[in-house]
């Protein structure tokens, strides 16, 4: 057997001489415990959060959405140069404009998204419908889609098909007018569904059929961008590079995360700062390890000269004390691994702890995914601080320091 670990061993589980050596044993592995606990649900819990967000987001996001740098809008012809790039399935045309919404004398400023009928292969909202349909053409007339927000602000309700919603876009190249009249297109369209996704569209978007949106814009072939829904298990880096590489530095080709890229900053920003505050919080636990190993060392004193006068190498003996620190430790941090994961695993299943009972809710009950990563992570910081705690006191063994305490 190992000599530094059997000694190590009958150190931690024997009794000392001072009960308070147990004690202090006892509340770090607790301290090491409880911190790993939280280190695993925490984690998983902000992964879960963050799958929940991109789930919402990628419902209204596509794979690819190509934009122009400079300008507004470009021609849709643009379509020919990339339809037959592999990997691409569908590509929907769009029109964005600002507009203003009016409904039984209400108005709401929100953005009009005219989308062809690709719209529906390139996004999953219609999943995301919370009352009526996703229909935008039907008998050969137009309909909408809005977001629960512009519904709640106009009080838009899909049983009254009396008064439809109008819509106000300015026109393009006329001077100011006090005139809404002149200043202005207008046209009226009947919504037929309601959509919810996340607060930021939800009060943004009114989606309609592309015609609808060209009309009042005073558009023809234009687009304002193009977005492209990709085969499944394709490369999708390698699809938006190559369509890059073919519209060239004019335009601008970015995935699902470049499109949101300040929301997935944010997120991780925030997760890793967590991290950060329980690894300090692992810090402070880690000084009843400082304190257990000094009383100890004091403690075995007389077993450490005898173990000297024997002939033992000082770097046997301190790595008795490096050993026994690290079976703290790890004790601390298997046991708190365990029981996390326990917890994440019984979250994922039961949903055991709500959200809350008052409150509208995407979800019931605090999301939680496990991540591999986030477990090599938590075990390499808990060993790398528990290692320089146990290193501080033990560096403190020489045979000048035992022949003071003797």
């Amino acid at each position: 057997m190992n000599f530094p670990f059997y000694i190590a061993r009958r150190y931690l589980f024997s009794k000392k001489s001072h009960n308070i050596i147990n004690v202090i044993s006892f509340i770090s592995v607790l301290g090491v415990c409880i911190v790993s606990l939280a280190l695993i649900v925490v984690l998983s819990v902000f992964n879960g959060f963050e799958d929940v967000v991109i789930k919402m987001y990628n419902s209204f996001n596509p794979d690819l959405e190509i934009k122009i740098n400079k300008g507004k809008t470009f021609d849709e012809s643009v379509i020919d140069n990339i339809k037959n790039v592999e990997g691409v399935a569908w590509i929907t045309k769009v029109v964005e404009e600002n507009a203003l919404l009016e409904y039984k004398g209400r108005q709401h400023i929100a953005t009009i998204k005219g989308v062809s009928p690709e719209f529906s292969k390139t996004s999953t909202i219609d999943t995301a419908i919370i009352e009526g349909d996703f229909i935008l053409e039907k008998d050969n007339r137009n309909y909408a889609v809005a977001g629960q927000g512009i519904a709640y602000f106009l009080d838009i309700r899909l049983s009254d098909f009396i008064e439809p919603l109008k819509v106000y876009v300015p026109k393009r190249d006329i001077n100011f007018s006090l005139s809404p009249d002149k200043a202005f297109n207008n046209a009226s369209i009947f919504p037929s569904g309601i959509f919810s996704v996340q607060q930021e569209f939800d009060t943004k978007y009114l989606i309609v059929p592309l015609q609808f949106a060209r009309k009042i814009m005073d558009y023809s072939s234009e687009v304002t961008s193009l977005e492209i829904a990709l085969h499944k298990n394709v490369n999708k880096k390698k699809v938006q590079q190559e369509i890059q590489k073919i519209l060239g530095n004019d335009f601008s080709v970015k995935d699902r995360f470049q499109q949101q890229a300040l929301l997935y900053k944010i997120m991780k920003t925030e997760k890793w700062a967590i991290f950060l505050i329980l690894t300090f919080i692992l810090i402070i636990a880690t000084t009843g390890i400082i304190g257990s190993l000094i009383m100890l060392i004091v403690d075995k004193k007389d077993d450490i000269a005898v173990l000297m006068s024997m002939g033992t190498p000082i770097k046997i003996i301190k790595r008795v004390f490096i050993t026994e620190g690290l079976m703290i430790v790890g004790i601390g941090a298997l046991t708190g691994i365990i029981l996390g994961t326990l917890l994440c695993l019984l979250q994922m299943k039961y949903g055991f702890v709500k959200l809350g009972t008052t409150g509208t809710f995407v979800i019931d009950a605090y999301p939680v995914k496990i991540k591999i990563i986030d477990f090599i992570f938590s075990i390499f910081t808990i060993l790398l601080i528990g290692f320089i705690s146990i290193c501080i006191p033990v560096s403190r063994i020489s045979p000048k320091y035992i022949d003071k305490q003797l």
